[in-house]
């Protein structure tokens, strides 16, 4: 059994779409019509993962509410320092700044515009 996705739900598409694919390196690998909204899978760029955005048509004002159940995704980054570089040049902030979580191994937290959380880890060098 391999995993395939998560899926989340968007408010604003475009702005999701920029964060993922500019971000974080996502690539965009098929939309999908249904009944009462559209699909956009985004991959990443070792074509293993995938994140499914969701965008209904009858999308709250408000955007969604997370549960408090889910905690985050988590991305490896080969360089946290050329990742915040490209962070800032994005108009994005870190939520949690870059810090050493234990034997050389750096972690960073950023929002997506729906306000999940995702993890940045830069494995210690071997």
């Amino acid at each position: 059994m391999r995993f395939l996705h998560s899926m989340i739900r968007v408010k604003d598409l475009q702005k999701s779409l920029d964060f993922y694919e500019k971000l974080l390196n996502m690539s965009f690998v098929k939309k999908k019509r249904l009944d009462d909204c559209e699909l956009y899978y985004l991959e990443d760029e070792e074509h293993y993962a995938q994140i499914e955005l969701t965008y209904n048509d009858d999308t709250p004002a408000d955007g969604y509410i997370n549960g408090n159940a889910f905690g985050h995704f988590a991305f490896s980054v080969e360089s946290m320092e050329n990742f915040t570089v490209k962070l800032h040049e994005l108009g994005y902030e870190y939520l949690y700044e870059p810090y050493e979580i234990f034997s050389g191994t750096i972690i960073a937290f950023v929002q997506d515009p729906d306000g999940n959380e995702i993890e940045l880890i830069q494995k210690a060098k071997k």
